[in-house]
């Protein structure tokens, strides 16, 4: 009897362990490694604002603030002000670019949150940036 509850305890056990990594394993942060990407055009009202550097934070809904060291990954937007981070997972991201617009002198900056729905989507943003108080 005393082995028979021993076993059925050892069973009930390994496939607890075996949910736990299951989910642990499934519930991969947002990130790189995965087959999704955010497109972004980086614009001052209509105007494209080329060679702008976008930032990126992984796994965030909220402004992780103008300390660029916060952010985990960069890119600079083309001529065309366009750029694009890729390999990404599904989940959230925030972006913050900072550019400068020749047609008013000025440096202009803005960010906003991204959101992967799907392991495989492309996501393209316009980038609102605009010059500082």
């Amino acid at each position: 009897m005393f082995i028979h509850k021993f076993v059925d305890m050892k069973n009930s056990i390994t496939a607890l362990t075996f949910i736990v990594l299951a989910l642990f394993f499934s519930c991969a942060k947002p990130g790189p490694g995965g087959e999704a990407e955010i497109h972004i055009n980086a614009k001052h009202h209509d105007a494209l604002i080329p060679n702008t550097v976008v930032y990126i934070k992984y796994d965030a809904n909220d402004f992780p603030g103008d300390d660029l060291s916060l952010y985990d990954a960069s890119i600079t937007t083309d001529a065309m002000a366009h750029g694009h981070f890729k390999d990404l997972k599904k989940g959230n991201y925030y972006i913050y670019g900072v550019g400068f617009d020749s047609a008013i002198n000025q440096a202009v900056t803005g960010g906003m949150k991204v959101r992967i729905s799907k392991k495989d989507e492309m996501t393209e943003v316009d980038l609102q940036i605009t010059e500082g108080d």
